[in-house]
Parts: structure tokens; C-alpha cells; sequence
């Protein structure tokens, strides 16, 4: 099945200032989850994003926040983003099928959101470079287990291009200028 822009949205879950420097391999995490975004927003995919326990973990990192300034967050307790009323609500408004998604921790949050996403009948598209955990064998397990329940694995490259289909337009230009 390829994953078409229109009925794609991105999802950005819980890359918060206290809880990011204790992630395995952060600096690249931001940087690769900074150009998921970039190329999003050049394709115009909406994007939403969530926070958990905002008091304890602290706001979005600024270098992932900056980008998502026009992009409220839905702040959450709950692990899955889809036990949240008004997050339900918006992905129900954005009428979209497939969930480009990434965020930490991958064996909690990302993890329950995406199996609970296919469970509504979304599909859920996690880019793997682009989630992460405390313990990388955390984030190989949940991977796994989030390929056995059915949501799709990629990675930013791969779904940019993906969305982009086509080369020689200005959209096309701008996702290879990213990725380069």
C-alpha cells in the first residue's frame, strides 16, 4: 500500500525538554525529527502535536518547538495520545487516514498510540529514525511489536519521497535539498 499526501497527517508525540536528554541518541533524533517536519510542512500535511504531563516533563525542545510554533499541543496524562478527548477530535476533523508518526518513548507512548491508531481504523506510519527510547532495546522491542500489529515502519527519507511522488517540481526540490 503507498501512503498518499492526502489523506496523510504527521504526528509529533511528546519530544519534551526534560525527559530528551535521557533519550538515546537525542541530537540525531532531533535532527532527523527537525526535517520530518520541514519537508511535512513544505508538502503541507498537517501535523499535530501532544505533550505529556507538561509540569513534570517541561514544554516541546525549542530546535522541534520553533518549527511547530503555529501548532498547538495537546498537552495529555494519559499514554496513548488517543485517550485524550481533544486529540481524538482534531485527528477526527483532519478526516486523514494514515498517521506519520514521531516522538518518544517508542515502547510507551508512540507504542500505545499506534496500536490504539489502528484500532480506530487509522493507519499508523512510524518513522523509525525518528522515534526513540531511554534503551535502544526498548525501542528495537516496540518496533517490533508495532510491526506485528500491523503499522507501517519508514523513515524520513523514505516518507518524504514517498509523499512527494513525483521529481522536477519545486516540492521535489525542496524535500532532496532537506535530505541532503
Amino acid at each position: 500500500m503507498r501512503i498518499n499526501i492526502e489523506e496523510s497527517a504527521g504526528l509529533i508525540i511528546d519530544i519534551q525538554e526534560k525527559l530528551f536528554p535521557h533519550i538515546a541518541d537525542h541530537d540525531q533524533l532531533a535532527v532527523n525529527t527537525g526535517i520530518l517536519i520541514e519537508g511535512l510542512k513544505i508538502l503541507e500535511v498537517p501535523i499535530v502535536v501532544t505533550e505529556q504531563y507538561v509540569k513534570g516533563l517541561g514544554s516541546t525542545i525549542p530546535s522541534i518547538s520553533t518549527l511547530l510554533k503555529e501548532n498547538k499541543a495537546f498537552e495529555k496524562m494519559s499514554f496513548s495520545c488517543c485517550d485524550e478527548f481533544s486529540f481524538s477530535k482534531e485527528l477526527e476533523q483532519l478526516n486523514k487516514k494514515y498517521i506519520i508518526i514521531a516522538g518518544i518513548e517508542s515502547h510507551v507512548c508512540v507504542l500505545q498510540t499506534a496500536i490504539d491508531l489502528m484500532k480506530k481504523g487509522y493507519q499508523a506510519v512510524v518513522i523509525e529514525d525518528c522515534v526513540s527510547s531511554r534503551r535502544i532495546n526498548d525501542k528495537n522491542i516496540s518496533i517490533a511489536r508495532m510491526r506485528q500489529e500491523g503499522v507501517i515502519i519508514s523513515t524520513y527519507e523514505s516518507i518524504l519521497f514517498e509523499l512527494t511522488k513525483v521529481s522536477g517540481n519545486e516540492k521535489f526540490k525542496a524535500i532532496s535539498k532537506l535530505v541532503k
